[in-house]
Formats: structure tokens, C-alpha cells, sequence
């Protein structure tokens, strides 16, 4: 607690610049009809044999180009799902924010996550509705509660994503068009695995939430990183739970998440970004007064 944070400039252009030259999220992080040709094949993101040609009709729903390119986002809040938003009242701080980041269709509320949302993922392990395009009804309903935020897919991580993902897609664009649902290009998820790789990030793959804080780190002037903590209790030594919405456990295989985080203390301790630990009510939680962290 007694490490002081400050802002740094140089850090976060450097870290801009770094992704920018890597990976390009403005030009790659979706695929887009400027981006993605009739009849293409798409390496999936986690097979170097395994591809998928898009045909015309997904061409069509493809949006004409990245939506947030030409403009650099202001002051980001990505909103991890981590116990340690449980009773943050962080909810206020969160929505003053221009652009916020949220995922896997986590719960939002006033109080300690806010409601405000531009952009958030959905795993295809949440897309196992019976007979979606025949009663859609169900998936419309919950994201709805997101406004006109974009949903985010990776649905060409593996094969067993696609088919679920192109129903959504199908079945959302007509009834809700505000909201647009886009899928992850495979190709920057490979590069930025391999940018992070190079810096000694050994995982699998990494989290969703690892990847949009990246993307942050390159589209937004400040990046404020909520709920990501991957222990079992806060700094004050309390129990919380893994998430802030239910009591699931973490799966033991998917993501290493203390090391993601050790990363994340990184960039704070530089001054790229702000690591938020602190219920937002808290002395020193002020974004003004710079967040202290362990």
C-alpha cells in the first residue's frame, strides 16, 4: 500500500506506439468488409491447419469498417467480472468514463459496476440457446439491458465457436441493428499472443480481458482497469468472491491469471494505465489523488 501511482505519458505512448506497429487494433481487431474478402479463408486463432472461407452472405454482415477508427478514445474503464468490485461502489466512476469495456455479458449495476457500456465480449459457451432464429427472444432480452453497445465474439478461436456465432449474428443484426455484433479477427489475436509471448507472457491464450486491455492500451488516452484480481481475498485480507455477480469458481486450466495480473501491476507501477484495488469510496480512491495498490 505504500506505492505511490502517477501517471506517465512517455509510458503509455510508448506502449501505444508498441501495439500500434504490432498488432493495429483500429485496422485488425475485427474483421470488417475493408478488411475481409469475399471467398477468404480465416486461419482460426488457435490451429495452424484448421480455416474457414467467408462466404457472401457473412461478407454482408460484416460492418464496412472499424467503428472507432479516426479518433482517439479519451479515458477507457475496462471492467473485469472480479470479486473485488463486490460492494466497491465503483459504479459512479465507472460510467463518467467515454468508453467502457465489460465482459462475457457480466451483470451491471449503479452501485458497484455502473450500467454505462460501448463494448462487450460474449464467449460461445453463452450462446447454447434451443432454437435461437426460431425464439430469439431470450438472447434479445439480456443484451438488451447493454443499450447500443457492441458485442464482441471470438468466433473463430476454435471451430465449435463459428456456428453459434454466425446464428447470432444472423438472428441480431434485423432486430437489433444499434447493436452490432462483431467478431474478433483471429489474425490480431495471433499477433498480440506473440507480442506478449515475446515479453515472457507464457499462457495458452490469453483472457479476453488481458486482450481488451491491450486494446485499450493503443485506442485510449487513459486506461482505468477495474475488477481484475485473481486471488481469493482483498488487500485488507476479507474473503471475496471469484466473480462479483455469482460464486463460480475459476476454471483451473483456461488462463493464468496471477500472471496476467503480475503484467497488469507492471504497467501501473510505470504509470501505463490505472490498476483500481481500492473500493472507490475508499481515502486515496480518488482518480484524482493517485491509486495506491500492494
Amino acid at each position: 500500500m505504500s506505492c505511490p501511482y502517477k501517471s506517465n505519458k512517455t509510458e503509455r505512448e510508448l506502449n501505444r506506439i508498441l501495439l500500434q506497429v504490432c498488432c493495429n487494433a483500429t485496422g485488425s481487431l475485427i474483421l470488417t468488409k475493408s478488411n475481409t474478402a469475399i471467398n477468404q479463408s480465416i486461419q482460426y486463432e488457435t490451429s495452424k491447419t484448421k480455416t474457414y472461407t467467408i462466404n457472401a452472405a457473412l461478407h454482408s454482415m460484416l460492418p464496412e469498417d472499424f467503428p472507432w477508427s479516426g479518433r482517439r478514445l479519451g479515458r477507457c474503464a475496462v471492467v473485469g467480472s472480479g470479486g473485488i468490485l463486490k460492494n466497491s461502489s465503483c459504479g459512479r466512476e465507472i460510467d463518467n468514463a467515454d468508453f467502457v469495456i465489460r465482459f462475457n455479458l457480466a451483470t451491471v449495476n449503479d452501485s458497484d459496476v455502473g450500467l454505462k457500456t460501448d463494448l462487450i465480449t460474449i464467449n460461445p459457451s453463452l450462446l447454447q440457446y434451443k432454437n435461437l432464429e426460431k425464439n430469439p427472444d431470450p438472447l434479445v432480452e439480456r443484451v438488451s439491458v447493454y443499450g447500443n453497445a457492441s458485442l464482441i465474439i471470438p468466433a473463430f478461436a476454435y471451430t465449435i465457436c463459428t456456428s453459434p456465432s454466425i446464428t447470432t449474428l444472423k438472428v441480431l443484426q434485423p432486430i437489433r441493428p444499434h447493436q452490432p455484433v462483431v467478431f474478433f479477427s483471429p489474425s490480431y489475436l495471433r499477433t498480440l499472443d506473440r507480442f506478449w509471448k515475446g515479453r515472457g507472457l507464457q499462457e495458452v491464450r490469453l483472457s479476453s480481458g488481458f486482450i481488451l486491455i491491450s486494446t485499450a492500451l493503443e485506442m485510449c488516452e487513459h486506461v482505468h482497469v477495474y475488477g481484475f484480481w485473481p486471488f481469493d481475498s482483498d488487500l485488507q485480507e476479507q474473503p471475496i468472491p471469484y466473480h462479483y455477480y455469482d460464486q463460480m469458481r475459476p476454471h483451473p486450466n483456461m488462463h493464468k491469471m496471477p500472471e496476467e495480473f503480475v503484467r497488469l501491476l507492471q504497467l501501473h507501477s510505470q504509470g501505463a494505465l490505472t490498476l483500481h484495488l481500492l473500493p472507490c469510496s475508499s481515502p486515496g480512491a480518488d482518480p484524482e489523488n493517485h491509486y495506491r495498490v500492494a
